[in-house]
């Protein structure tokens, strides 16, 4: 299908946790496949995301001001017209109320991230809004969402903070980031991450206030303290006296910097909390985890699970202090190089098997999937008569449509659409309520008109003139259609060509199950560029395994006493009154055969029966009928036969599939179209049937099975790989027809 289109909605992207995850989250959906677009009030990251191909939009969301966000509602507005995403995912309450208040207006499937936990008092309850579904970074953000704001537990999916293990990596230097601020690279360094606002900035002040202990106890250490905001003036205030008292710069605190992975790389060792902390553990430091919600402390195997209880942000953990964060550097510094590095190898290692970016990106995209619109096909075809054979590529097509990774909704038009919806598992309506067909090809995306003869008047004007009816409705109404595998012909009256002609050469693609078919069409006029001769999907399914097969042939008694097993399949056409007689004596052959018995396969219900039994009355011989509803039953059972003669196609085919070598007995031209397609003899036409010439054909064809299994062997996977032409050109249609 087309790339799916995403917009992100944040207050900024300037450095900070959940700043940080939108960045690495919208490139890792970008290399997945996806269209993402950001909307911020900008910042550091942005020319990040537009090196990787991101369009970023500006708007001032990134405070509760009401003219701003006035300005900002107005250009959200304008934007998600522009952009029409399938989701839009929102990061922050400012943005989430915003996108909230468009949503009933512009009806998008909306998705939000709880990336903290926030006050709960009535006026901020009215700016927050949790969206469809809603990704949490914590188990313990989904309790306090659950308990706070009552969101059900499930519309949560608890995600991780992934971490892009190339850019946050071992092999990352820092010493280019340590020369540029004045730091030694070959003495010790403690490096720090965090927004320097007054809900985050709780660990820099007290590194700064410790740092002169440190420094007694650790000649020459050194401190890079990273980050910007609302008291990062504050604290520089504070670090540069301390510089001052030292004599010389041992606190850096470069403000807002989007090189963090050399940055965690310079120190020997890590404070942070929360995503920081997981990017110094991709890049192998040991990581002191301490932020204003808590203090874990040296991160080490015994406190795996308390970490990622809190998605490493020390909730419910003791408060961090002075005492509690000089002990823990003391300790870690204290450290022999291979301690370190054992640390730091431990660290990466659980940002592999628990935070890794690509989990993070599929949680996302598992949430996306339970809210966006599907894109939605409506299926014409023979459908709910109880044919085998239509059935069978009703069957072929809806286990096609369900294997897609993103798999429209498919809506089929049947004469019996609750045994359709229940045999299917598809959405269905009444073929012949003119009502409900409207509304469905209004409602779809894409129309297909799937399989089989369905383009013919042989069989009568009003079933041509039914289907090119509804060609032309999802025509008029601009719809995407696809002509899906068929069969076309014979249409003998010029009203019926005319027809044809008009709408095949406006339909969007059009596969043909055989070349006679293709030539039908250009003979009539059909100019169309968009054609391919392809196969008849059923040659995609496949039947139940033998074991079960034999078992449902044993009910029916086709296995007594019978060493080889001749399948005959026979239905209503044409010119067969005058040949039951002739058909019976056939078949009376057919079972005189050494060791055979036979077995009427009735692809129909009831139609094929009644013929069947019509000419077992007639026959001397005994024989057995096999009938079922399931094309893979049949097509099992199809499996245990040594050779097949048939009327039908479908039974042709699932003969075929299954390597059984078979006699076609003509009907229609599509018969003969196929025989020619398979090599395979054929008994001549049913107009003019003549037995002992099909006996002779038939003798013949089981006097060198051998042969023609082997001949099978090699044409029908040639026919398996057209078949699946027919879904890469429908899934062509379903990218294109978004562009």
């Amino acid at each position: 299908m087309a790339q799916r289109k995403i917009l992100m909605a944040l207050m900024g992207l300037e450095i900070g946790g959940a700043e940080t995850h939108v960045v690495e989250l919208s490139k890792e959906l970008r290399r997945m496949g996806y269209d993402i677009a950001v909307v911020s009030n900008g910042g550091v990251y942005v020319a990040e995301l537009e090196e990787a191909g991101i369009r970023h939009y500006e708007a001032p969301m990134h405070r509760r001001n009401v003219r701003l966000m006035l300005k900002s509602l107005l250009r959200l507005r304008r934007i998600i017209a522009r952009e029409k995403p399938d989701v839009v995912h929102a990061h922050a309450r400012i943005p989430a109320f915003l996108c909230g208040l468009l949503k009933p207006v512009m009806g998008f499937p909306f998705v939000t991230s709880a990336h903290w936990v926030f006050e709960v008092n009535a006026p901020l309850r009215l700016l927050t809004n949790w969206g469809q579904r809603t990704v949490a970074v914590s188990e313990d953000i989904k309790t306090y969402l659950r308990e706070s704001y009552g969101v059900p537990g499930e519309h949560v999916t608890v995600t991780i903070n992934g971490i892009d293990t190339e850019k946050f990596s071992p092999a990352v230097s820092g010493r280019r980031v340590l020369e540029e601020l004045g730091l030694d690279p070959d003495k010790p360094v403690v490096s720090y991450v965090s927004r320097m606002d007054e809900s985050r900035a709780l660990v820099a002040r007290q590194l700064v206030e410790i740092a002169p202990r440190l420094r007694r106890a650790v000649p020459d250490l050194q401190f890079l303290i990273a980050g910007g905001g609302d008291v990062y003036d504050e604290i520089l205030a504070k670090a540069e006296a301390v510089n001052a008292a030292e004599g010389r710069r041992c606190i850096a605190m470069p403000g807002a910097r989007t090189d963090i992975n050399e940055i965690a790389a310079a120190g020997d060792v890590f404070v942070g909390v929360s995503r920081s902390a997981l990017e110094a553990m991709a890049a192998a430091k040991p990581v002191i985890v301490a932020g204003n919600e808590g203090y874990i402390g040296l991160f080490t195997k015994d406190k795996l699970e308390l970490a990622r209880e809190s998605n490493f942000c020390c909730r419910g953990c003791p408060m961090s202090t002075c005492e509690l964060l000089e002990a823990d550097l003391l300790h870690a510094l204290a450290l022999s190089r291979e301690e370190k590095d054992a640390l730091g190898a431990y660290g990466r290692e659980v940002i592999g098997e628990y935070y890794s970016v690509r989990r993070m990106a599929s949680d996302c995209v598992s949430v996306y999937k339970q809210v966006w619109r599907r894109k939605s096909v409506v299926l014409s075809g023979y459908y709910g008569f109880r044919n085998l054979g239509d059935d069978a590529i009703l069957d072929a097509i809806a286990r096609q449509v369900r294997s897609m990774s993103d798999p429209p909704r498919l809506t089929v038009l049947s004469n019996a659409p609750q045994e359709t919806k229940n045999e299917y598992g598809v959405d269905a309506v009444y073929r012949f309520s003119p009502l409900a067909v409207y509304r469905a090809i209004r409602k779809c995306d894409y129309f297909i008109s799937g399989g089989g003869s369905l383009l013919q008047d042989e069989t009568s004007a009003k079933s041509l003139l039914y289907y090119v009816s509804l060609i032309r409705a999802a025509q008029l109404h601009r719809k995407p259609v696809m002509i899906f595998a068929n069969g076309i012909g014979p249409i003998r009256r010029a009203s019926g060509q005319r027809m044809v002609r008009n709408c095949l050469n406006k339909a969007g693609s059009i596969t043909l199950r055989e070349d006679s078919s293709y030539q039908a069409l250009r003979d009539i006029g059909v100019t169309n560029p968009n054609i391919r001769v392809t196969a008849d999907p059923v040659f995609l399914i496949d039947g139940i395994p033998e074991a079960e097969a034999r078992a449902l042939l044993a009910k029916s008694g086709a296995a007594e006493g019978a060493r080889r097993l001749i399948g005959v399949s026979l239905r209503p056409a044409r010119g067969l009154e005058e040949h039951l007689d002739a058909l019976a004596r056939f078949c009376d052959g057919i079972a005189a055969q050494p060791g055979a018995g036979l077995v009427f396969l009735d692809m129909q219900d009831p139609w094929d029966g009644q013929i069947s039994r019509r000419v077992e009355e007639k026959m001397s011989a005994k024989a057995c009928r096999f009938a079922s509803r399931s094309a893979p039953e049949m097509m099992g059972v199809i499996r245990c036969m040594d050779a097949v003669v048939s009327m039908r196609l479908h039974t042709l085919i699932f003969s075929a599939k299954q390597r059984v070598p078979l006699l076609g007995i003509v009907y229609d031209p599509k018969v003969s179209a196929y025989l020619q397609m398979l090599d395979m003899p054929s008994a001549g036409a049913i107009e003019s049937f003549d037995p002992d010439y099909a006996l002779g054909q038939l003798t013949a064809l089981l006097a060198d099975l051998p042969a023609r299994r082997e001949h099978l062997e090699r044409a029908v996977p040639r026919l398996e790989e057209a078949a699946q032409e027919n879904w890469s050109i429908f899934t062509q249609m379903l990218g294109g027809a978004d562009k």
